[in-house]
């Protein structure tokens, strides 16, 4: 089978890596996104899915545009591929493109389609409590992740898996789900499921705005958000006039005995920083200063001379 690989960040390297490994699967060239500026002195780096293939003495090509690049297609046509692979490439395919390999295009998408739609599926599944998510492969079409599905795979959620931890998860499944969805559709063991519509829900893309903690909110609520949102956008509350990240929480199943106000520092213990909420208690466990690395909430409120009864806003 004559593979073309479309994916850029971590979570599709080892999917990409399943496939180089695989001695019944060809992959003829890999598909990316550009470059991108990053760090303090934004330096241009490589995409994790181009340092893999170049590793792997693969041809890599990086449209800013693949659906505008003429050249590209081309050369891909000429290639002759029976599938497209794509794990979280970031860019729209043309219906040119999608037609373009003998099987079609199959996507691994990171949810149980047709829930959560979209470019932040992992994300929003933390964000909104669900206790189970999973992956499912598909047949790619013009429509934002509409098209016939292949497989299915579920995930349990656990309380503190944050989105980092569920996007090990997936990548550590997706090469198996991606390599059966091939051998399925190619024998015909396999047929494409078409989505129900009415059931879908979509995934927003996160932007900076949706950082800032609602200490008005209910402690599962922000505890959620945290976790979803971590490691980006991450999420924050302020300290006077400082942005303090909040990295790491845990729900306290107590009432706020004290009738602390929402984001008052309830109490200082071992583990973290008891902080009042909208219904219970929040315990911050690691925070992120500004301009300083990630510490235990603690030794955060110890340097910074913070003491019960401060309160976030």
């Amino acid at each position: 089978m004559k593979i073309v690989f479309l994916g850029t960040p971590q979570i599709a390297v080892p999917s990409l890596q399943s496939f180089i490994d695989k001695q019944d699967i060809e992959v003829l060239a890999v598909i990316t996104q550009p470059d991108r500026p990053s760090g303090r002195g934004k330096k241009l780096n490589p995409p994790p899915v181009k340092v893999l293939a170049q590793e792997n003495n693969l041809d890599v090509y990086q449209p800013l545009s693949i659906k505008k690049d003429e050249e590209l297609i081309k050369k891909i046509k000429d290639m002759q591929p029976d599938v497209f692979i794509t794990v979280a490439f970031g860019q729209i395919l043309s219906q040119e493109v999608l037609d373009i390999p003998r099987l079609g295009v199959i996507n691994l998408h990171a949810s149980l389609l047709p829930k959560y739609r979209g470019p932040n599926p992992i994300q929003w599944a933390i964000v909104n409590g669900d206790k189970v998510t999973g992956v499912t492969t598909m047949l790619s079409a013009i429509g934002v992740d509409e098209g016939p599905m292949l497989i299915k795979k579920e995930i349990e959620i656990d309380s503190n898996m944050n989105s980092e931890q569920l996007a090990y998860k997936i990548a550590d499944i997706g090469p198996q789900v991606l390599y059966d969805s091939i051998i399925g559709l190619n024998d015909k063991s396999i047929t494409p499921e078409p989505q129900n519509h009415d059931e879908a829900t979509y995934a927003k893309k996160l932007k900076k705005d949706d950082s800032h903690i609602n200490w008005s909110e209910n402690a599962l609520t922000i505890h959620n958000k945290i976790r979803g949102m971590y490691p980006w956008p991450g999420t924050y509350a302020l300290m006077g006039n400082l942005q303090i990240k909040i990295i790491e929480s845990e729900v306290k199943n107590e009432e706020n005995i004290k009738k602390a106000d929402p984001g008052e520092i309830f109490d200082i213990i071992k583990s973290g920083i008891e902080i009042a909420t909208g219904h219970e208690i929040l315990v911050v466990k690691r925070v992120q200063p500004p301009g300083k690395k990630v510490m235990d909430a603690v030794s955060w409120c110890n340097g910074a001379r913070i003491n019960t009864g401060d309160k976030f806003h």
